[in-house]
């Protein structure tokens, strides 16, 4: 293959790809922050001046930007994703779907939508293809893709004749075969990577030679900033499910873990395993459960190996902290954890960014064929991939035990399945492994009301009953394999919210699935929040479980005005109006209060509604006090 074509201007490259594919363009970008922004806001531009162009992409999680939802919500979070990845481009696309301005000439379909960003969009929710992970490459071939481009990185000082798919190999590899079938049989094809210095350059797999593209864009300089969501702070319900899981990780295991608040618990309390184990030890005994069959406590002599369609920052905290320690041999030497594509604060690119290039080999970016299935080489794969441990989130479960992860009761994507099927199926293959997915018990409905997420019927199920494993809520584990219907629901019932056990045990009964006479046991009649409070409410002031376990980009001031945000999101009409009369009704000088409004530019308020927002927030941040 001949040296890439190097275009600077991002309209150049563009024009040169239509000249190769002609005016039908099926586009494949990869998820997260792999994409190329400028080279796809070319081409749009492009087919928006130009109807006779069609442009078709294909695509998964285009992250966005937030639409706030509320001028409090504006304030606190606009300087946050600012200063964080200020310079970061918006997809035009993405924009024009949100509007609605979307051209008929152009289409977007996704199999991975940003969490909760689209629930209201109809041109979005319809575009959606519900697609595992593991079956996206053999989509995109059906669909006959003809431009593959992405975001990629280079060594810093050196020539070009080697590049790195950093953060996305995980279809790119996949595709090799396909584009290679183009080429013999004289098929368009045209394979793009646009450079940004930004990204951390991975070896392994990921490096590849330049060769191996047709075009580059090398866009002047300096490139734009990563996408780098804020931390989510991780809520007591999150650490009790996070201590009751890390005691279902086998040492010497392979561990599997996603995105989110409750994973970067899961993270904590395995390091807190291991470094701090009698601490440990105290915590999971004040949750007052019995230990799940084959439970561990101890901490990791022999480690883990990670096998993950996502690289987190928790597994780099795991591995600081010597849990991610189990090696396997790779291709390219010994690695400590595999991993798809990565997606996470900006610490956390630095942190790789710097990291020694022989400690860096450990994290080995791979194909999603290699993370998300057993294909291939299935003998070495199931020797790594010993006591697997695939852990993932669920917003409902069902009393029967069947799951729902991405979609709401009457059928919108919230996110999309991924790859949670995929491992999964994994679980259910592999000799000693265990899928395990977290739910928190309840969910807040406003005005102070709770919701059950373990409910007897939901619509929309993403792992369904023949699959179900172990379910962990903050109450407790249940242990739902091969069980027949009666025990799943009554192992479900245990680990429910007291407030919500009888009618769905009413439920169940009515159904003929649980008998009249059925009792549920001592120690699942006190699962409520004021239980979980008792039991680790000091650990979380004494610092033992931080709000932000893995760190935070937030500074003081903004971690003080989360829970006082959050308590006023909350609130009932009545909760307001004291809310407000305590605000308003405070005297005397504080310097939090005054440090918060301040930073949500409330601090000279020029009109009634900025004065009775500033009184709303100060009243908060006196009752979380």
């Amino acid at each position: 293959m001949p040296d890439p074509t190097v275009h600077t201007l991002p309209i150049r490259a563009a024009e040169a790809i239509i000249d190769r594919v002609g005016r039908r363009i099926v586009m494949a970008i990869p998820v997260g922050i792999g994409k190329p922004n400028l080279l796809v806001n070319a081409l749009y531009q492009m087919a928006l001046a130009d109807r006779s162009i069609k442009l078709r992409i294909m695509t998964g999680l285009s992250l966005v930007r937030p639409a706030y939802k509320s001028d409090i919500e504006r304030r606190f979070v606009a300087p946050l994703l600012d200063r964080m990845f200020g310079s970061w481009p918006d997809l035009a696309y993405v924009e024009a779907i949100r509007s609605g301005t979307l051209p008929a000439n152009v289409e977007v379909h996704e199999f991975f939508l940003q969490a909760g960003q689209w629930l209201s969009n109809p041109l979005m929710q319809q575009s959606y293809a519900s697609l595992s992970y593991a079956h996206v490459t053999a989509h995109l071939e059906r669909e006959g893709v003809n431009v593959l481009a992405q975001l990629m990185a280079t060594r810093p000082g050196q020539d070009r004749t080697r590049l790195s798919l950093s953060s996305n190999p995980d279809i790119a590899l996949d595709l090799k075969p396909y584009i290679e079938r183009r080429r013999r049989s004289g098929e368009p094809i045209v394979t793009v990577g646009e450079i940004n210095e930004n990204l951390p350059y991975m070896t392994g797999d990921a490096d590849i030679p330049a060769t191996d593209l047709d075009m580059l864009l090398d866009p002047v300089r300096p490139h734009f900033e990563l996408f780098a969501p804020p931390k989510e702070p991780a809520s007591l319900a999150d650490y009790a499910m996070a201590l009751h899981a890390a005691t279902l990780i086998k040492d010497g295991g392979t561990l599997q873990i996603g995105i989110g608040s409750f994973a970067d618990a899961l993270c904590h309390a395995l390091v807190l395993r291991h470094t701090r184990n009698a601490e440990f030890r105290a915590l999971v005994a004040r949750l007052g459960e019995k230990l799940p069959d084959g439970a561990e406590l101890s901490p990791f002599d022999q480690g883990l190996y990670g096998c993950s369609e996502m690289l987190v920052d928790g597994f780099l905290a795991l591995k600081r902290a010597g849990v991610l320690k189990r090696q396997v041999e790779t291709s390219h030497g010994r690695a400590v954890v595999h991993a798809g594509f990565f997606l996470g604060s900006r610490s956390f690119y630095d942190e790789l960014r710097s990291m020694p290039e022989a400690e860096l080999a450990e994290i080995a970016m791979t194909a999603i064929s290699f993370t998300n299935t057993l294909a291939g080489d299935t003998s070495t794969k199931v020797a790594q991939r010993r006591d697997a441990r695939f852990v993932n989130t669920a917003l409902i479960l069902t009393l029967l035990g069947a799951a729902s992860s991405d979609a709401l009761d009457d059928g919108r994507v919230i996110s999309g399945i991924g790859g949670q099927s995929d491992f999964v199926v994994q679980a259910h293959a592999l000799p000693g492994a265990r899928s395990i997915i977290a739910a928190r018990a309840t969910r807040g409905a406003g005005g102070g009301k709770a919701t059950s997420n373990i409910v007897w019927r939901y619509a929309n199920t993403s792992i369904p009953r023949q699959l179900r494993d172990v379910y962990v809520t903050e109450y407790g584990v249940a242990d739902v394999r091969g069980r027949t219907d009666r025990e799943v629901v009554e192992a479900m019932l245990a680990i429910a919210d007291s407030r919500f056990q009888a009618d769905l045990q009413r439920d169940a009964t009515s159904a003929g699935k649980l008998g009249a006479s059925f009792r549920l046991p001592a120690s699942a009649s006190n699962n409520t929040p004021e239980a979980i409070s008792a039991a680790l409410g000091l650990a979380r002031r004494d610092g033992l479980l931080p709000v932000f376990p893995l760190g935070t980009e937030m500074t003081e001031t903004e971690q003080a005005l989360i829970p006082a945000l959050g308590a006023l999101k909350s609130a009932s009409p009545l909760g307001i109006a004291q809310l407000l009369w305590r605000g308003a009704s405070a005297g005397g000088k504080d310097a939090t209060i005054d440090a918060a409004l301040k930073r949500m530019s409330l601090d000279a308020p020029q009109s009634i509604k900025e004065r009775a927002i500033a009184a709303l927030i100060s009243g908060a941040l006196q009752g979380k006090r």
